[in-house]
């Protein structure tokens, strides 16, 4: 028993002192002119779900919940924010070229498609951005959608230059 109690005021003090080692958490903003539902491709529907259940981590406006303020987990939330920028950020939609929004497009349409994202992990901490089947069915046919826009976009472009 007593071996017991000292396990546990370890434990303590060693939550307690990692409390102090700071997490850069990625800054967050909601003026983000490059966004993709400012650039007009996302119905209202579809912006709903992009918001509710992507937009945490593939956007500059991440809504960090308690927990991300507490270390360990804030260490985890960090680097998921920073991965899932890198991977897509819809904030910085704009700054893409052509062939990088098309891959893109390509890759959340197969990984919503397919049930990848978003993450079990994410949804079971926050079930309210868990995708149904239709729901997933409208984002993926919106990002196939988009995909033909945007190339019928760049075929305009250049018959305007001609």
């Amino acid at each position: 028993m007593k071996l017991w109690r000292y396990i546990m005021g370890g434990l303590t003090v060693v939550l307690l002192v990692i409390q102090l080692i700071p997490t850069d958490l990625p800054a967050t903003t909601t003026d983000n002119p490059g966004d993709i539902i400012k650039a007009g491709l996302v119905s209202q529907d579809v912006s709903i779900l992009l918001k509710t259940s992507c937009y945490s981590c593939h956007s500059n406006e991440t809504k960090y919940p308690w927990y991300s303020h507490v270390a360990p987990a804030s260490w985890l939330v960090a680097r998921d924010v920073r991965a899932g920028r890198e991977e897509l950020n819809f904030s910085s939609w704009q700054e893409y070229d052509l062939r990088k929004m098309l891959g893109k497009l390509d890759d959340l349409s197969s990984e919503v498609g397919e049930g990848r994202m978003p993450m079990s992990i994410y949804t079971l901490m926050h079930p309210s951005a868990k995708l149904d089947d239709a729901q997933r069915k409208l984002i993926v046919s919106w990002a196939e959608a988009t995909m033909d826009t945007v190339v019928g976009e760049e075929d305009e472009d250049e018959d305007d230059i001609e």
